[in-house]
């Protein structure tokens, strides 16, 4: 039976909200041995759910299938440790760090946070019923957290298919493509390009290629016109 319309937006929302949330997740949160070790048991990088003909995401897949298969009977411990590190020195660190995670610090010349497009991603985030648990406490623009927002977007577009909401599925989407213009489009592929050239492990390695994939797949299927400032060459 040939799909319909309807059945090939769903197959590619569904898609991009799994990419996203595990993007999301492990990018907005502290390394977790047991959640990984999860990811590897399951298989999660042996195939793409989303953008899989994006030679970004491919890169990205084939690292973290690397990974997986070298840690398929449990992370050890140097392992573990490892990322742990890498994770506190890319995204935290002291001083000046090599890829921090907020999208303020991108548009802030003295790469403060909690700044304009802190306050617009949180606009964006109430506009939707959603706000932090420790609003004011942490930066509303950070990588995991918008990842995760456009994970949610694509999720409530599907869910508006099922529900025959045409309407309120033309809003959702059209929403993405804002959010991703204004915000994740403008300092995620900088973002990724710094991750791919620091990370000192093949997981956060992986995943910058991931991410910078996921978003060249969302603007490819979503149909969105890039300013001329933006870039995608691989790094």
């Amino acid at each position: 039976m040939e799909k319909t319309f309807s059945d090939s937006w769903k197959a590619v929302l569904t898609g991009e909200s799994l990419l996203f949330s595990l993007l999301g997740k492990a990018l907005y949160e502290e390394p977790d041995q047991s959640w990984l070790e999860s990811l590897i048991s399951k298989g999660i990088f042996d195939e793409p759910p989303f953008g899989g003909e994006v030679t970004e995401i491919q890169q990205g897949m084939e690292i973290l299938r690397r990974w997986s298969e070298k840690n398929r009977a449990g992370i050890p411990g140097t392992e573990f440790d490892r990322i742990k590190q890498d994770h506190v020195r890319l995204f935290i660190g002291v001083g000046k760090i090599p890829a921090p995670p907020w999208e303020s610090v991108y548009f802030s010349e003295k790469r403060l946070i909690f700044q304009e497009q802190t306050l617009q991603v949180r606009e964006w985030y109430a506009r939707f019923g959603l706000q932090l648990e420790r609003v004011n406490h942490e930066p509303d623009d950070q990588v995991g957290l918008e990842m995760l927002f456009v994970a949610h977007l694509a999720i409530e577009a599907a869910k508006a298919i099922n529900e025959d909401k045409q309407e309120t599925f033309a809003e959702l989407l059209q929403a993405q493509r804002d959010f991703l213009q204004e915000h994740l489009l403008l300092w995620g592929p900088v973002w990724a390009k710094n991750v791919k050239k620091e990370a000192g492990t093949d997981f956060y390695r992986g995943l910058a290629y991931l991410t910078h994939g996921a978003l060249i797949a969302a603007t490819e299927q979503l149909e969105i016109t890039l300013p001329r400032e933006i870039c995608f060459e691989s790094a």
